[in-house]
């Protein structure tokens, strides 16, 4: 109620991208006092091989450069994936590059993989994995291409990522599904998916003694022959998991936002509840065809607890959410959180 109210009165009068920086660095400053008052919820699974204190998780993009993990887990999820990091760093597209539909609790984002770089992430993780709150933490790292990267050097550029990341990561994700790179999509055919996975397989590999996870992320906007291809793909590369979905292009005609706020919002990402029904979709169809040979997290457009019981019903072994926690607020994670139990 509290945080309805603030919402309302404040947050929607600030642009989006400040109000997310203000409580981000509330999140990470509170972290020591989040901990102590608010015990995490727990309920452990084991998925590919990492043991997890609850089966749900934030999603990449609110953590780019994993400089507020602790605050993050300390609200109470069960783990935290950081990025999406880039090779270089790079400041990602011209603001304003994020909008919300506070209509449809959704949010436009176009923020061109903002981060600082894969080697200054890799010496925080170094240093979070050295403390007490991080040495056990489960974090992903997601990674993505270099925007002044060619495509026909995406390979080198993901594996530069990789080797750099790899040993600091609980699992590891290779993004290829966000609309606001250039030409990143692409990467999602399989003639050009399948060398890609295979490098970074072999670099993690080569990076780490223990067998890191390696998970693909793909878009809610696949044809359902290219999620299936997908699917064998992972298969065909010992993938351990498949992230389903990323944010959709689209505009969907269920939106309740007027169509004049919509198009000012502009290209990008579309998140939220909207994209519930596709995403689950998905998520599905990939269940259908791997079996349990792969581990799926369920994610886009998570929001309440139903939602996350609905994931898991579909087939997901794990739960992520993003847009739900800047329209929910703090004691979001922790709800839903308890919904895995």
């Amino acid at each position: 109620m509290v945080y309805d109210v603030l919402f309302d009165k404040v947050l929607t009068r600030m642009d989006p991208e400040d109000a997310h920086h203000r409580a981000f660095e509330a999140i990470r400053l509170a972290a020591p006092a989040t901990r102590r008052a608010l015990p995490a919820p727990r309920d452990p699974r084991t998925v590919m091989g990492v043991e997890f204190p609850n089966a749900f998780g934030l999603a990449a993009g609110f953590d780019k450069n994993a400089r507020a993990v602790p605050g993050l887990l300390a609200l109470g999820f069960g783990h935290v994936e950081v990025g999406t990091v880039t090779a270089r760093p790079q400041p990602g597209n011209l603001r304003p590059r994020l909008h919300r539909l506070v209509a449809d609790r959704a949010i436009v984002n176009r923020m061109g993989f903002n981060n600082e770089g894969a080697a200054v992430v890799a010496g925080r993780l170094h240093r979070l994995r050295r403390t007490p709150v991080g040495e056990g933490a489960v974090i992903g790292v997601n990674i993505g291409k270099t925007k002044v990267v060619p495509a026909d050097q995406a390979v080198a550029d993901y594996v530069e990522s990789t080797r750099l990341l790899a040993p600091y990561a609980s699992y590891l994700v290779v993004n290829v599904s966000s609309p606001n790179t250039p030409g990143l999509r692409d990467l999602q055919a399989v003639e050009t998916l399948r060398p890609l996975l295979t490098s970074v397989r072999d670099t993690a590999d080569r990076m780490t003694r223990a067998h890191v996870p390696l998970l693909v992320k793909i878009a809610p906007d696949l044809a359902d022959d290219d999620v299936d291809a997908v699917a064998a793909l992972a298969l065909e590369v010992g993938l351990d998991g498949i992230i389903a979905t990323n944010t959709t292009i689209e505009r969907p005609a269920t939106l309740r936002t007027d169509r004049p706020t919509v198009d000012r919002a502009g290209a990008g990402g579309l998140s939220g509840p909207v994209l519930a029904g596709r995403a689950t979709e998905v998520l599905g169809r990939l269940r259908a065809g791997v079996g349990d040979r792969l581990a799926l997290v369920g994610v886009g457009g998570v929001t309440t607890p139903q939602d996350v019981r609905d994931r898991l019903a579909a087939g997901a072994d794990l739960v992520q959410g993003y847009t739900g926690f800047a329209y929910e607020g703090p004691l979001w994670p922790r709800r839903l959180a308890a919904a895995t139990l």
